[in-house]
């Protein structure tokens, strides 16, 4: 039987492992870290912020100016990190890149009261990539209205069918602390999960929905957003599932450093490298996806050693 979290019994997530993986990503060093690429997985290290948000930015760019009218294209987005945000629409702005035909998916939203956040909630996914982003942008080079796919509770099909008609070019992400991407947190245990979290390729059949959030994923947005106040954070999210996240050309993960551990972003890499998906540590089914590529900012890595401060 698989071991119970140390965080929240009722969960599944990455302290379920077993200890040698875990022992194993403690030890890598940023060395160790960078020889993990391998053919579909592609890890790279920047020197400075200013380096990586840039080319985090970069991939919009990129991404958008491939977009034609017979070929309309965009890229899906996460808010965390959002630092790329203005970056990106000072780069359409002075390039003059017109987004007629380009797109854009948001990752996730939070859910209250059977609904998705008001985009006019402080909290909210959405008016943080318009304030940050698409409201910056020159009004004879915005996207259009319709190209720009919020999830909404009463429009997941339309989101989730949208990956079909328009083709997202790279789907960009953070990572959380309880190993995710998006809101694709490791399920409850119960019901047929009570023993063991569901394989790789169950998990891989869900699409765009609403989940139930992990303890720990709420207790760092409320860190990271809510100024520590976690009666704030809501305890469920509309998130872009797997089917979508496959249906992408690439995934590509930033890691600045604060937004999971030091551990924490020597696992997922380490699991993708070595192509061990488990569902209790989502971001590592990634691993069965042609083309990963994982950023890390140099100061950001850190170390896996006790040190009291």
């Amino acid at each position: 039987m698989r071991k119970k979290s140390k965080v929240a019994h009722g969960w599944w997530d990455y302290t379920t492992l077993d200890d040698e993986i875990l022992n194993d990503a403690a030890k890598l060093t940023e060395v160790d870290l960078a020889g993990l690429s391998r053919p579909g997985f592609k890890v790279s290290i920047y020197n400075t912020r200013e380096e990586l948000f840039a080319a985090e930015a970069m991939e919009y760019i990129t991404s958008w100016m491939r977009a034609t009218d017979s070929e309309p294209a965009g890229i899906c987005g996460p808010i965390g990190p959002t630092e790329q945000l203005p970056i990106v629409a000072q780069m359409v702005n002075d390039l003059e890149i017109s987004l007629k035909n380009a797109h854009f998916w948001g990752m996730d939203e939070w859910y209250v009261d059977g609904k998705a956040m008001s985009p006019d909630h402080p909290l909210s996914f959405a008016k943080a990539d318009m304030d940050l982003c698409f409201s910056r942008i020159d009004k004879k080079l915005q996207m259009p209205k319709e190209n720009i796919h919020f999830l909404k509770e009463d429009t997941i099909g339309e989101y989730t069918a949208s990956f079909d008609t328009f083709k997202c070019l790279v789907m960009q992400g953070g990572q959380g602390e309880v190993k995710h991407w998006a809101f694709n947190d490791p399920p409850k245990r119960e019901g047929p999960y009570k023993d063991t979290p569901p394989s790789p390729e169950e998990f891989r059949k869900l699409g765009a929905r609403v989940v139930d959030l992990h303890p720990m994923t709420i207790i760092q947005n409320a860190r990271t957003s809510g100024g520590g106040v976690v009666t704030n954070i809501p305890a469920q999210a509309l998130t872009v599932g797997p089917v979508e996240t496959w249906k992408t050309e690439k995934v590509s993960i930033w890691h600045p450093g604060w937004h999971d551990n030091p551990f924490g972003i020597r696992l997922t890499a380490l699991m993708i490298s070595k192509k061990i998906p488990d569902s209790s540590v989502p971001m590592s089914l990634l691993a069965d996806h042609p083309n990963v590529h994982f950023h890390y900012l140099r100061s950001g890595i850190g170390s896996c050693e006790a040190e009291m401060h």
